[in-house]
């Protein structure tokens, strides 16, 4: 006779069923505790340990000595090997097989000679299967190697993830052993789990919730988790229940594995190819295992990690590619930094990504751009996805914002140029979902585009230090595809996503400018001597690709460094990572950074040295050097020539566009309306210095009490302020320490005050004149400075050193301006942005600290000041005070971050009228891009000789290149973009011996109807504002 029915008591009945399955409570007698059955110790253990990431051929070749459950191995960043001796007993024939394995660092199966499987307890992978069904013949020895490295998922850190790494931190195994895996009891426990959440989510007040609790309970109640031949009786209830199907107005979420792998953060480069091979060969055997499961990559430059390093597991994914399961995404040589890195980097992210995955995997990603981690997104990016094929953006850190929630998940987002993307932010708001109900629920009741977008993205799996998706993660998804009360789920891939949005995109709304990320803003500063060798190293690769063209172009015997240069360029983009440039990374990751710098400085240099040689062959005369103009306009300016014994002297270069000569050491006679300007004057212990274009004061602490347009008699300087003021402010965050400064750190400002009887005159005038001083900032940080002032130039400049121990400070420098604006304008890649200077609402006052690249300006009708800068990116403007922001010492993860000698130079420019018409743009390109004084180790050319020039001011000529793909290897790229923000028509003029001009996209790829007619020697170009154009240009056969 049946049970009579029995009332239920809502908690009572919820934790009966959690106790049921609980891993903690009642394992004894639970359904948890069938999860495994017999088991045995595996036949035998042995080990050995490195210091070094060793291969797998080499490391099976070692001297394995005996280990045991329970032994420690490290210390951190060494790498334990395990021998692993299995003997599966006869009686578990017909039973699932799996190697249990846990240990505190992340390890790596291999099975004849083959990486097979990551086992990761924090990523929820403790077993390998060995056989799915133990057959009569299958052997029953084989032996595994297991390559465990000493860090964790997420490194290593000392106390707390995100502290700098314990360099003794030791490692133990605490489980090795083979076990029987009972398949229907984990298919069991995934349904009650999935009923406990749809009960728990959808609340008391819900019909449904109750149907799913009394699921449970019922299940409770028929089955015997000792008894096998229960549970059938318990799974046709699940059954039943998930059987009951929604509406068809109900949201569907396209849930897609995905595995997020910092290319360098907690961890070194070397280990996150480790970390590649463990997240995605476990991937593959899910694909396997699961034919409907997709799983989504990105990233090239680890696929061409594990391309190098694991080819078999290489070869497999790009079969699965083939299948349609692994589905690279993204489009870029790795998640870039999306504020710091310049314009022409971001295309070459581009560029060096989609022709990987076109060589590699046979197609271009052109579903969409990736970009799920990274602190803010630029206001050019939809128009250099445009110029890469691309529609679509994918991310979601902006569920980060600290002040301000953002008001869409589905929208399409115009830029800078008026290029619109489709964009998604997955509405549970994170890139590393697990499967569960209330991810499911969160997802559909946080969707902030309710009744105009019924799709959203799920991804699903472990991820920033890898790990990805579980078969669990998988079974919970495959359960949920269509249940009443929750929305659908379909395992899916971005493009269905995003075609499913595009279908009913008629209602989104749109959103204009720049993405930026309300919290991270200490990452424009962090970590200065990264940001200045990425800075240096952007520069280096432009000078070396535009020489080595003008090379290509007068040498028929000139071989272009087509190879070298793309490996220094994917140098550069590694290091534009999210977590490298941004400084937001561990002392190891920096170093390696550092290095990176190096190697392309120095290959650079050697790359310039052989185009300039090519340049000069062939001309008569002596030897001597090679001035050499890298941007595309006159230059009129003061240069330090070598003499003899490594001292130098002052000369004004006058080159055009490109190329002129000085033969010896005697340059130019200087003009004469500026050879003889009056040498700095000092009284009473302040200096003035004079070119005639502007008038800078000192007072005799090295303030400037004075900044005025000579021309105009107009003062720059707030009245009753100085400028060049140093600021110190206590930088304590919340918790990211090397990511964030508070906006309350702005209420803790401490002016640096310096010394009268410091301030000494540094050059004596002519063509230069200069003062400087030297400042302690404190009892530990000091800083010295050189005023300089050359002949005809608009700006003065700041050369700087600083001596900097510190422990959360921040430093910056202030210009208060006699300019009122309730906007400032702060360069950005390819152009320029206006932000507001005051804090009228939470949208303004959350861009306290905002980031800019080579200049930021501040101007008001007829006259304005614009601060320059040669490696700073953080920067802000409150009310009238410009301030740039210059060191900041964080102590965690790199608890070294920042200490040391730093050496950087700003420039303060007043001006007549705007900025455009000024030459703010012009002036912030010189101080980037000195001219350059090239050794002529043959004859060099007698006279000037101009490659390119351009009619407008409006419209600067960025990069000058090789074709990617040119036949003949006789083409080059150029590209330009309008920087005014202005609809302009300019003439561009060659030098060079052109046969066909083509506009082409950002890939190299020509416009069908972009042949450009050449009428004497010119090009005539026409461009809307902020617009980027590429130009495809076909050299003339070098004559024989």
């Amino acid at each position: 006779m049946a049970a009579a029915p029995a009332l239920k008591h809502w908690r009572t009945t919820l934790e009966r069923v959690e106790k049921f399955v609980s891993p903690l409570y009642f394992t004894d007698c639970n359904l948890r505790g069938r999860l495994f059955g017999a088991s045995c110790p595996v036949a035998a253990l042995s080990s050995f340990l490195t210091p070094d990431r060793l291969p797998y051929q080499e490391a099976v070749q070692r001297d394995f000595r005996p280990a045991q459950v329970g032994c420690s191995f490290g210390p951190t960043w060494w790498t334990c090997w395990f021998r692993v001796e299995l003997t599966i007993p006869e009686a578990w024939v017909g039973q699932e097989v799996h190697l249990c394995w846990e240990s505190d660092g992340e390890g790596l199966v291999w099975r004849d000679g083959e990486p097979v499987q990551g086992l990761t307890k924090e990523g929820e992978k403790t077993s390998y299967v060995l056989t799915d069904r133990l057959g009569e013949r299958d052997p029953r020895s084989l032996t595994l190697y297991v390559e465990v490295a000493c860090n964790g998922l997420l490194g290593a850190g000392k106390g707390s993830i995100i502290a700098a790494p314990d360099p003794e931190k030791m490692f133990q195994l605490s489980r090795a052993e083979l076990a029987v895996f009972h398949r229907d009891v984990h298919m069991l426990l995934v349904d009650l789990e999935l009923l406990l959440g749809i009960a728990k989510g959808l609340g008391k007040d819900n019909q449904r919730s109750f149907q799913a609790l009394y699921t449970a309970n019922q299940m409770v109640n028929v089955c015997d988790p000792a008894q096998p031949e229960t549970f059938p009786v318990a799974q046709a209830l699940a059954s039943r229940f998930f059987g009951q199907r929604g509406g068809e107005s109900q949201h569907t979420i396209h849930a897609t594995g995905h595995c997020h792998i910092d290319t360098a953060w907690l961890w070194p480069f070397e280990e996150t190819m480790r970390k590649c091979a463990r997240s995605w060969v476990t991937a593959l055997q899910l694909m396997e295992r699961n034919p409907e499961f997709i799983f989504a990559c990105s990233q090239a430059q680890q696929l061409e990690w594990v391309k190098n390093r694991y080819p078999g597991l290489y070869s497999r994914l790009q079969e699965f590619a083939r299948r349609g399961q692994f589905v690279p995404v993204g489009g870029t040589w790795v998640e870039m930094d999306g504020n710091l890195p310049s314009g022409e980097a971001m295309v070459r992210q581009f560029l060096q990504g989609q022709n990987f995955f076109l060589q590699e995997f046979g197609k271009m990603c052109s579903e969409q751009f990736w970009l799920p981690d990274t602190f803010g997104y630029s206001a050019q990016l939809p128009q250099i996805m445009h110029g890469c094929g691309i529609r679509r953006f994918l991310t979601q850190k902006l569920s980060w914002n600290l002040v301000n929630s953002f008001p869409h998940h589905t929208f399409f987002w115009e830029g800078l140029d008026g290029s619109r993307v489709l964009v998604h932010f997955p509405p549970g708001d994170s890139y590393g979902m697990q499967g569960s109900v209330e991810e499911v629920l969160k997802t559909v009741a946080n969707n902030r585009d309710k009744g105009r977008a019924n799709h959203s993205a799920f991804l699903f799996g472990f991820g920033d230090g890898g790990g990805g998706p579980t078969q669990t993660m998988l079974d919970r998804l495959k359960r949920l595809s269509n249940t009443d009360g929750l929305p659908r789920v379909q395992l899916s891939s971005p493009r269905q996503l995003f075609s499913a949005l595009e279908s009913d995109s008629g209602q989104l709304c749109t959103w204009v400018g720049e993405l930026f990320l309300e919290l991270h803003n200490g990452t424009y500063t962090t970590h200065a001597q990264i940001k200045k060798g990425n800075r240096e190293c952007e520069r280096i690769l432009h000078d070396v690709e535009l020489l080595s063209s003008l090379a290509l172009a007068r040498s028929a015997q000139f071989l272009y460094p087509a190879a070298q240069l793309q490996h220094l360029w994917r140098l550069l983009l590694l290091n534009q990572f999210h977590d490298v440039v941004t400084g937001s990374c561990i002392q190891i990751v920096a170093g390696e950074a550092m290095c990176h710098y190096e190697d392309i400085r120095s290959h650079g240099n050697t790359l310039l040295s052989t185009a300039a040689a090519a340049l000069c062959a062939g001309e008569p005369g002596p030897e001597g050097l090679l001035i050499v103009n890298t941007l595309p306009w006159k230059r009129t300016e003061v240069m330090a020539l070598p003499k003899p014994g490594g001292a130098h002297s002052l000369a004004p270069a006058a080159p055009a566009a490109c190329v002129r000569t000085a033969r010896g050491l005697l340059v130019w006679e200087a003009p004469t309306d500026s050879a003889s300007r009056p040498p700095p004057t000092k009284t009473d212990g302040s200096v003035t210095l004079d070119n005639g274009i502007i008038r800078v004061k000192l007072d005799p602490t090295g303030r400037l009490t004075s900044l005025v347009l000579v021309a105009s008699g107009r003062e720059a300087i707030a009245e009753g302020a100085v400028g060049n003021q140093f600021v110190l402010f206590d930088d304590v965050p919340l918790y990211w320490d090397a990511w964030d400064v508070m906006d309350y750190h702005l209420e803790t400002r401490k002016p640096v005050l310096g010394q009268a009887g410091t301030l000494a005159v540094g050059t004596e005038g002519g063509l230069r004149g200069s003062a400087w001083f030297l400042l302690q900032i404190s009892p530990n940080s000091r800083l010295s400075q050189e005023v300089v002032l050359d002949v005809g130039c608009p700006y003065v400049r700041f050369h700087t050193e600083v001596h900097w121990h510190e422990a959360h400070k921040f430093l910056k420098v202030e210009f208060p301006a006699r300019v009122r604006s309730s906007q400032a304008t702060y360069e950005i890649q390819f152009g320029h942005l206006q932000r507001p200077t005051h804090y009228n609402t939470s949208w303004d006052w959350a861009r306290f600290e905002v980031w800019a690249h080579r200049w930021m300006d501040l101007s008001e009708q007829g006259f304005g000041l614009a601060l320059l800068n040669d490696c700073k990116y953080g920067a802000s403007v409150q009310g009238s005070i410009l301030s740039l922001s210059l060191l900041r010492a964080p102590k965690a993860p790199d608890a070294t971050a920042d200490m040391g000698r730093h050496e950087f130079t700003y420039a303060l420019m007043p001006h007549k009228g705007s900025f455009q018409d000024a030459g703010v743009i012009q002036a912030a390109y010189s101080l980037n891009f000195p001219l350059l004084a090239l050794p002529a180790p043959s004859p060099a050319p007698a006279t000037s000789w101009s490659a390119f020039s351009l009619s407008s001011p409006a419209v600067v000529l960025e990069t000058v290149k090789q074709a990617e793909s040119s036949p003949q290897r006789r083409s080059l790229v150029l590209r330009l973009y309008e920087a005014h923000g202005s609809h302009v028509d300019c003439w561009l003029h060659l030098s060079l011996p052109v046969q066909e001009a083509i506009l082409c996209d950002l890939l190299e790829r020509p416009d069908p109807a972009g042949h450009l007619p050449l009428r004497d020697s010119r090009l005539k170009l026409t461009f809307s504002p902020f617009q980027v154009l590429s130009l495809l240009l076909v050299l003339q056969p070098p004559p024989h």
